[in-house]
């Protein structure tokens, strides 16, 4: 299956490996009806026959590639997308995860391997988390910054994201810094939100075939709920931070929205609206994202710290929200 691929690595100065015109081709000639259980969708910008035959020889110990074939949503949001069927050579991932870490560095793509896809057309739940996924900032932190305890707040998101410390704990702490700052630091910082790139393709995309759309963050109800309006998502949960006299008082009401609670909104949600479990689906970017990711048929990780690159099903790594699309079925 490699032999087409192999023959154009073995001539560097051929042209034709380095032409993503001439991918389609390639493509066209990988071509078998051997039974697979797995596929490794590649995502990037102008593929060529280069990059992904060396994508396929530096993983064939540990995938057996069967045949090539272009994603359903190929070009459609200016992505080439190629996914590739076979069959894993290894229980254990890990290996694997790791060197789709590296290739995806060194050839600016994104990659992974996946057992079962849910269905975009069979419609489903995706829940979202806020920070630095629907928006790409850290809410707390930019109130902090406006507050002056920015570097002491910063370091401790840094902490609880990475999972060296506990979120619910980290929370109390970062939010009994923000004692005293007015309402008006948090209207400043919900007025400007940095929407991430790639987040209205995907949700479109996504409405068009009836998914339910939701975001369960760790952050704030006061940009949870505005976001909820502004991207017409279907649900919001998260933390409520007490105000007093147009002052934060450097406490959240309620129960902590923390990793547990956000496992617990994928499966309130997806019983809500009798969808089905393999077709749940959780993305984000920190260690408190993990239990929902683990929770859902298909976790995302979403420029996502290391553990939470290693731990996710697939990562993005390089490209926009909407390449969430591309690990889903047609």
């Amino acid at each position: 299956m490699l032999d087409t691929f192999k023959q154009l690595l073995g001539d560097n100065a051929a042209d034709d490996m380095h032409c993503a015109s001439t991918l389609a081709g390639v493509i066209a000639m990988q071509q078998s009806d051997a039974s697979f259980h797995a596929s490794m969708t590649i995502i990037g910008q102008a593929l060529t026959p280069y990059i992904v035959g060396n994508i396929l020889t530096d993983t064939q110990s540990h995938f057996d590639t069967v045949s090539l074939t272009f994603h359903h949503l190929h070009q459609q949001f200016g992505d080439d997308v190629v996914v590739v069927k076979g069959n894993l050579l290894d229980e254990d991932t890990s290996t694997l995860k790791s060197l789709l870490g590296a290739l995806s560095k060194t050839f600016n793509v994104d990659i992974g391997v996946q057992l079962s896809q849910p269905s975009l057309s069979a419609g489903g739940l995706l829940v979202m988390d806020m920070d630095s996924t629907v928006i790409g900032i850290e809410c707390i932190d930019e109130i902090a910054k406006l507050a002056d305890v920015g570097q002491e707040v910063t370091e401790v998101t840094e902490k609880a994201m990475r999972g060296e410390i506990a979120f619910n704990e980290s929370l109390h702490h970062r939010v009994a810094c923000l004692e005293g700052v007015p309402v008006e630091h948090l209207r400043q910082i919900r007025d400007s939100l940095p929407i991430m790139p790639g987040i209205q393709g995907l949700i479109s995309e996504l409405k068009k075939h009836n998914w339910k759309l939701a975001i369960a963050s760790g952050g704030f109800t006061y940009f949870a709920d505005h976001l909820k309006q502004r991207l017409e998502l279907d649900y919001a949960t998260s933390n409520t931070l007490v105000i007093e006299k147009g002052l934060l008082t450097g406490k959240v009401e309620g129960a902590v929205v923390n990793a547990d609670v956000k496992a617990d909104t994928v499966k309130q949600l997806a019983s809500k609206w009798n969808i089905s479990d393999s077709q749940t689906v959780a993305m984000g970017d920190g260690a408190n994202d993990l239990v929902m990711m683990a929770t859902s048929a298909l976790g995302v990780a979403c420029h996502g710290k290391p553990v939470v690159n290693e731990k996710a099903d697939v990562a993005i790594r390089v490209g926009s929200l909407h390449s969430l699309l591309y690990f889903l079925d047609k």
